[in-house]
């Protein structure tokens, strides 16, 4: 995942069809569900946050067929950031 706060606004805009600046939050996660960017706007400038685990993976919310998105409640998006899937776990080595 290489988008930081434009691509990822581009993103919001062009596929969810929504506005960025709307003061929600908007979740990203990369394909091996080990990466997850949350793009929100401050008052004066986007900001994006990053985690990146170094075991596991997020468990991500299913999207139904046909939809680009799932909104999440404050309680849920907190879920997503604790709860790890520790199957098939690996770490990451160390340079």
């Amino acid at each position: 995942m290489r988008k930081q706060a434009d691509g990822l606004s581009a993103l919001v805009k062009g596929v969810l069809g929504a506005e960025p600046r709307s003061g929600h939050l908007f979740v990203f996660f990369n394909r091996g569900k080990d990466i997850i960017r949350i793009l929100f706007w401050d008052s004066n400038g986007f900001c994006v946050v990053s985690k990146r685990l170094e075991a596991g993976r997020f468990r991500v919310p299913e999207v139904a067929e046909g939809q680009a998105s799932v909104s999440l409640e404050a309680k849920q998006l907190v879920e997503v950031l604790s709860l790890v899937e520790a199957a098939r776990a690996r770490r990451r080595p160390v340079h």
